[in-house]
């Protein structure tokens, strides 16, 4: 059997990782400014996290809902101490596309209606219904299209009120990501967010933060959405959640009800899962690493702009992207093969910046020197032509 080949890779194989590097192979060392897809929190192999994974594992590592786990009330807890929404109930499963798409089904089981609004530009998982609620044609099968989502205008309230003027008694809910990730780091404005939110409480809609990338601290607060001073009725995580351990959750507001058996899985919330998620929470609240994204994100920012060939600079926290043009072209692949830093990105020339909250600025500096220093040699290469 060989693998099923649908992932364009580098020929690198990553064997080691600590904080914010990785080695290859062969020894060469990287830094790592992607965070395997903003999934790295807290730094690779955290012995805080390791070792509390290897003493639950000693344990025990895994058995079904259908019993007590403490360890899953445990981090309920600490989840509603850090974020700020002590009130909420926390339902956990393996994966963001997991996490959206249950909370989509909760918004349905809640207002007993269908329709959902999503932006363009959006995405929000591979599964069924998060699949087809996000904007991208050539993710979502046949059998995945429904006309119970509709897309509007990212950031556009105008459109979004008219919407709902006619169709409002028919929408469950609207979901959005605080900042869109793959869609190329596009925030949301606080008065989209805070339209969002007073138009489905007239009409009494689930507003669903989809918080898997932009969430867990990455920019500075816990969830995104939170810089527009409004709670959604749903919050959903996973990405930063375990630091590269398999878990999701949604956080689900205190007028939501539960009943049993409306949403369920068999691996989500397990012992192991939870001692990996309680453990970057531990470390997020006791190194301060919301202030840390926070603090580091500006400068990081502050920094890039200060270089006129990168355009629109943007983003808040530790989730940051720019536009490279033109000669900037191949600047994401030299920046790995050339001077050994991870970056990601979003088509078509997008360089997406998400690594760990507890980067440094030593470690900025590091990949600043190495962008003017490649933006320099493209520019002589094309002025040579």
């Amino acid at each position: 059997m060989k693998l099923f080949d649908v992932y364009p890779l580098n020929d690198i194989t990553i064997v080691k990782g600590q904080g914010s590097y990785v080695w290859d192979d062969n020894g060469e060392k990287y830094l790592d400014f992607y965070g395997g897809h903003a999934v790295i929190s807290i730094g690779h192999t955290h012995p805080y996290y390791v070792k509390s994974i290897e003493e639950q594992l000693h344990n025990i590592g895994f058995y079904s809902n259908s019993i007590q786990i403490p360890i899953q009330k445990q981090l309920a807890e600490k989840l509603g101490e850090v974020s700020g929404k002590n009130g909420y109930q926390l339902f956990l499963c393996n994966s963001g596309a997991e996490a959206n798409e249950n909370a989509l089904k909760l918004a349905s089981f809640h207002t007993g209606r269908k329709k959902i609004v999503a932006f363009e530009k959006a995405f929000h998982g591979r599964t069924s219904l998060a699949v087809a609620a996000t904007d991208n044609k050539g993710i979502v099968a046949p059998v995945n299209e429904t006309e119970n989502i509709v897309f509007l205008p990212f950031n556009d309230i105008d459109a979004l009120d008219a919407y709902f003027f006619e169709n409002g008694n028919d929408i469950a809910g609207v979901i959005v990501e605080g900042i869109q990730g793959v869609g190329g780091i596009n925030v949301a404005s606080v008065e989209f967010l805070q339209a969002i939110r007073a138009l489905c409480d007239k009409y009494s809609a689930v507003y669903i933060a989809d918080s898997v990338q932009c969430g867990y601290g990455r920019s500075g607060k816990f969830f995104s959405h939170d810089y527009a001073g409004v709670n959604a009725d749903i919050y959903s995580m996973a990405k930063g959640m375990g630091n590269g351990f398999p878990i999701g959750g949604i956080a689900i507001a205190p007028h939501i009800h539960p009943k049993h058996g409306m949403l369920g899985t068999t691996f989500g919330g397990n012992h192991l899962a939870c001692a990996a998620a309680l453990a970057v929470l531990e470390i997020v609240e006791k190194d301060a690493l919301l202030e840390n994204a926070l603090t580091v994100g500006e400068y990081l920012k502050q920094e890039l702009a200060s270089i006129p060939e990168l355009k629109n600079v943007r983003g808040i926290g530790l989730m940051i992207g720019f536009d490279v043009d033109g000669e900037l072209a191949t600047l994401k692949k030299q920046l790995l093969n050339k001077y050994k830093i991870f970056t990601g990105e979003a088509k078509p020339n997008v360089i997406r910046l998400l690594p760990a909250l507890n980067i440094t600025k030593e470690e900025v500096d590091v990949l600043i020197a190495a962008i003017k220093s490649e933006v320099m040699a493209l520019k002589n290469k094309t002025v040579a032509v």
